[in-house]
């Protein structure tokens, strides 16, 4: 009696821990249901375990298996209340999918930030890992502080010291706790320059929680929910914060700001691109090169820490204990498989990219911007310009521009007035002569450039001692400034220097109008008088020239040296055609948007395509001004295509047949053809042309051939010329200018 009796008691226990029952009839682990922006995901359920996805009206809105860290997640869900998972037939709690609104404030005002690594909540409960940085030699005690954040994905938040990273990096000791080098002006330009500095690690990468979505909704509103935390804080100087950042950092700021975010004070974004599509299918070519090789990394990064390929800051944290960052990892196997969405969407699929995409929240961007680029950048690409006329409803817009690499937009001409900007529209004081900022840089740019530019001027108007008087001072410059011959302007060549420039009211340019036109001419001419009309056959070859013009094809610092190397080959044999305009007998100035109107039949029912604008000089030295690739059968333009710019949807496909007009959208130009120089065009297969852009175009072994409509109502090329403008400098030394490859000219095999 007395042992059925324990038996029994013994049996009790076992039932209510889950255990002494068969497999088949354990009580599944359901886990907790969490509903975000259009999404919703589920934490700690078994590992293998059937789920489902139900909506408020019971139907089935996903599908799958728990994984191994116990999670799911379901994307591209309407907001509504009434969801719940159901776990191997067991149902969950219920929750909400949020929508775009704001949460209660108290999200914000509850958390208080301190200097070092912190863990913020985000409106659907997931933490962000922040490092706050005060200014250089100040304590808590002597804020409040001018504030700014940077927000990427990269290896943000890790609290090591900036600069000691980096020099250990260069010495082959790096320190897994330093952040990385593209975070360089949160982490430490911004804090030397007298700034607070808010670093945050997107969701989904180090020891941020849920999964990384390359700046789907939850990332946006991420970053909405950090500008109110962070501007919450009461050592924040007027409770509002500007934001910084160049590349992934900068593109991450035209979204947030788009979301409107009340302690918003104004943005500083540096090399971005305008749209996802045309960095990673310019002409709707998949960008084998640079655009591959970072969503690779990214995709990488994403791993669960501490496993081998995650940050290395968060395997360090996870190892040393950091239970925050460890339980953060839970969503990490639920990021998208980026690869697989490349595949499936090889045209602009509207849905996935508008809201991720720089353009589609540049209008709705209503603060102050500081916005820079180049116009060869070998990264995010020179097409960023395209974004410019997105922020027309707004008056508080300047954008600078030159020739040059990535890295080129925190060039000395560039940085002084970055800090002037948010000297006068984040900290509202005049801005003064920071010598430690001007002491720092040239070291910065001695070790990525061999060269430590020219010398930086942090207030370039000393008598406004007012902040009236300085934003009047500011205003004055103009919306669009293009410095011209970037590299010439010092006696060192290739240096961080414009020796000149011009300012502009909008982009396009509106003095440019439909552009100055050339026709392609028999003989290779490029010509105002076209001939009578004929043809030229080539055999377009992407394996016929190298690549690029450097064996870089992933991030590198190679092409921000100032005596880059670079290897442009000229076209083989019937692998391409050139043509070629006689002198010109005055400076010729092209700014703005250009297009190469071809007229076209191919062998081929699709054939890809390359044109390449360059500068023939007297001397026989040739220049790499711009280039633009197409594949044909994404020939159609839309309703907002001008002269000047053949703008596309990118969404049907359409085989050749017979003579077709394709427009190939050629990169911005801002440049100074000089007086005797001739300009040329060159069409092949794409490739060859570019820094670290690869393009996924197809073996044709020259059997292509693809036939030129030339002369009287043939091909044109347009370029966007400003009439009577002159060179504002010496013609600089081909070899100084960066960005810009140069070479001795061939003609191609048709005399141009």
């Amino acid at each position: 009696m007395r042992r059925s009796i324990w038996t029994a008691v013994l049996a009790a226990v076992l039932v209510l821990a889950g255990l002494g029952q068969s497999p088949a009839t354990a009580a599944p682990r359901v886990g907790s249901g969490h509903g975000s922006v259009y999404q919703a995901y589920l934490l700690d359920a078994r590992p293998g375990a059937q789920v489902r996805l139900l909506n408020g009206a019971g139907a089935t809105v996903g599908s799958g298996t728990v994984d191994r860290l116990g999670s799911f997640l379901v994307r591209d869900l309407p907001a509504g209340g009434g969801y719940r998972f159901v776990v191997n037939g067991a149902t969950g709690n219920t929750f909400a999918v949020r929508d775009e609104a704001p949460p209660n404030r108290s999200l914000y005002t509850g958390q208080h930030l301190r200097p070092g690594l912190n863990y913020v909540r985000m409106r659907d409960g997931v933490e962000l890992a922040v490092t706050v940085r005060l200014p250089i030699g100040k304590t808590m005690a002597d804020g409040p502080f001018p504030t700014v954040i940077e927000y990427s994905g990269y290896q943000h938040a890790a609290p090591d010291d900036f600069l000691l990273g980096a020099l250990g990096g260069l010495a082959h000791m790096p320190d897994p706790m330093a952040p990385a080098t593209g975070t360089l002006l949160g982490n430490e330009v911004a804090p030397v320059a007298g700034f607070a500095s808010v670093n945050v690690q997107m969701r989904g990468s180090g020891c941020s929680g849920g999964a990384f979505d390359l700046f789907d909704y939850p990332t946006i509103y991420d970053g909405y929910d950090i500008v109110e935390t962070v501007g919450a804080q009461s050592w924040v100087k007027h409770h509002k914060v500007g934001m910084v950042g160049i590349s992934f950092s900068g593109i991450s700021q035209i979204s947030v700001a788009g979301t409107r975010p009340p302690s918003l004070a104004a943005i500083a974004p540096m090399s971005l691109t305008d749209d996802l599509y045309s960095t990673g299918f310019p002409g709707g070519i998949f960008n084998t090169g640079f655009a591959n090789s970072w969503l690779s990394a990214r995709q990488a990064e994403a791993r669960p820490a501490p496993e081998k390929g995650a940050q290395p800051y968060a395997i360090e944290l996870v190892r040393r204990g950091d239970q925050h960052c460890k339980a953060n990892q839970k969503l990490r196997l639920q990021t998208q498989q980026i690869k697989q969405l490349i595949e499936e969407n090889p045209t602009r699929n509207r849905a996935l990219l508008d809201h991720r995409s720089p353009s589609y929240w540049a209008p709705k961007v209503n603060v102050p911007v500081y916005l820079v680029g180049a116009l060869q950048d070998e990264q995010t690409g020179p097409q960023w310009t395209s974004i410019i006329d997105k922020f027309n409803g707004n008056k508080n817009v300047w954008v600078r521009m030159m020739n040059g690499a990535h890295l080129d937009s925190i060039g000395p001409q560039f940085l002084g007035p970055w800090y002037e900007f948010l000297r006068i529209f984040v900290d509202r004081t005049a801005p003064t002569q920071n010598d430690a900022l001007t002491g720092l840089m040239p070291v910065i740019y001695g070790a990525v450039t061999n060269s430590p530019g020219r010398p930086l001027v942090t207030a370039r108007h000393p008598e406004a001692t007012t902040l009236a008087q300085a934003k009047r001072a500011f205003e004055r410059d103009p919306r669009v400034q293009v410095f011209f011959d970037n590299g010439s302007g010092t006696p060192i060549p290739g240096n961080l220097s414009s020796p000149w420039s011009r300012g502009f009211s909008a982009w396009p340019v509106p003095a440019a109008g439909d552009g100055q036109r050339w026709t392609l001419d028999a003989r290779g001419a490029l010509t105002g008088a076209p001939g009578a009309a004929s043809t030229v056959a080539f055999r377009p070859d992407p394996k016929a020239r190298p690549a690029g013009t450097m064996n870089v094809s992933g991030a590198s610092t190679e092409p921000w040296s100032a005596s880059a190397k670079y290897d442009w080959a000229p076209i083989p044999g019937r692998a391409g055609v050139g043509f070629v305009t006689g002198a010109q007998p005055h400076d010729l100035m092209a700014v703005g948007p250009a297009s190469l109107d071809l007229k076209l039949s191919s062998s081929a029912p699709d054939t890809d395509l390359q044109a390449t604008v360059s500068e023939v000089r007297p001397d026989g030295t040739e220049i790499l001004v711009t280039t633009g690739v197409l594949r044909a059968s994404l020939r159609q333009t839309n309703a907002q295509a001008t002269a000047l710019d053949p703008r596309r949807d990118w969404l049907t496909p359409t085989p050749m047949s017979g003579v077709q007009t394709m427009r190939i959208s050629l990169n911005p130009i801002a440049h100074t053809f000089r007086a005797g120089s001739r300009i040329r065009v060159t069409i092949t297969a794409p490739g060859g042309d570019k820094t670290s852009w690869r393009f996924d175009t197809p073996a044709t072994g020259g059997r292509v051939i693809d036939t030129l409509q030339l002369g009287a109502g043939g091909s044109t090329l347009v370029l966007p010329v400003i009439p009577g403008q002159r060179a504002g400098g010496p013609t600089p030394p081909c070899e100084s200018l960066r960005g810009e490859p140069c070479r001795s000219y061939r003609p191609a095999f048709n005399g141009g």
